[in-house]
């Protein structure tokens, strides 16, 4: 039988992984669309369904899912304390990226994720400072839930909620679709989400890769698009 201390360690651990994966943390992620708007104006992108192959690929074999195996190794280096990682790891996923604009976005949401963080729980700032500037998205959201102390899967399933959630909605405005398909396709990949996590977890250092060639030609082509909604 739970005591009522578990019970509330258990729904506070519940609430900062609400406020994590909110659509209202002030990060920015809601002004990007991560190449979506360029495929939507060449049709690549026109409808619930290509929407939805597309955002499986991104899942499968995609940069979201390299991103989710770094929030696991910055996640674990912030618990061990391990500064000289989360610096290293910091800096392998900027090299990483492949076009300066998916580059740009998750520096600046690290930024100020970061910044949020330093001010709501002043004690994270040296692990903050150990990894240095620019600090990447996945680093700084795994730094922040380790500190707080919520269970990785939780914390990895919050991350790509957030992610999905974010893309579906651009989905919404650019193709359009009706808010109702964005959340039956919302319910639709729930268990990819949980079979992505079980995947990405169990990784190996030397299997990090991914195969994103279609979101990086998106991602420069949307630098210069005549007409856009969304900053990337």
């Amino acid at each position: 039988m739970r005591t009522e201390d578990e019970y509330t360690f258990n729904n506070n651990n519940l609430l900062r992984l609400l406020q994590l994966a909110s659509p209202t943390l002030p990060v920015g992620a809601y002004s990007y669309s991560e190449g979506l708007e360029t495929l939507v104006e060449v049709n690549t992108i026109h409808d619930r369904d290509s929407l939805k192959q597309w955002l499986t690929a991104e899942l499968k074999y995609g940069a979201i899912r390299l991103e989710t195996a770094i929030v696991v190794r910055s996640y674990k280096c912030a618990s061990a304390g391990d500064c000289q990682a989360l610096y290293d790891w910091n800096v392998w996923l900027s090299a990483a990226r492949e076009t300066e604009e998916l580059r740009n976005s998750s520096w600046q949401m690290g930024r100020s994720l970061s910044q949020l963080m330093s001010k709501l729980q002043p004690q994270v700032k040296p692990l903050i400072e150990a990894v240095g500037e620019p600090c990447n998205y996945a680093i700084a959201f795994g730094v922040a839930a380790a500190f707080w102390q919520i269970q990785i899967q939780a914390v990895l399933l919050g991350y790509l909620q957030s992610w999905l959630t974010n893309l579906i909605a651009a989905g919404i405005k650019l193709i359009p679709l009706g808010q109702t398909t964005g959340q039956q396709l919302l319910v639709e990949f729930q268990p990819l989400l949980i079979e992505t996590i079980k995947t990405v977890i169990e990784l190996e250092d030397d299997e990090l890769s991914c195969c994103s060639l279609g979101l990086s030609l998106a991602s420069m082509t949307h630098e210069t698009q005549y007409s856009r909604l969304f900053r990337s």
